[in-house]
């Protein structure tokens, strides 16, 4: 499920609900981590490793690539209050 919501007058935000079966390797190793890490919880995590990702990737616009930047630098340097 996809909900827009609009977070300021220029910036639009999507939030994305979905469940997927983990590994349990993958879910220990995640779990271990944000024990280690406490200020890091599961969407901060997730969302650090997806925007990770798709920059490794590559092919998006300039535009999504600096917002990809931003969000990712965000997440591995930012607080919490800062992913939204």
């Amino acid at each position: 499920m996809v909900n827009r919501a609009t977070t300021s007058a220029l910036v639009d935000e999507y939030q994305v609900s979905f469940q997927t079966p983990l590994p349990s390797s993958l879910f220990e190793a995640m779990a271990q981590f944000i024990d280690l890490h406490p200020q890091w919880d599961q969407y901060r995590l997730l969302q650090a490793a997806l925007a990770g990702f798709l920059l490794q990737q590559g092919g998006q616009q300039s535009s999504q690539q600096r917002e990809l930047t931003r969000r990712y630098v965000d997440c591995m340097f930012g607080s919490r209050n800062n992913l939204t």
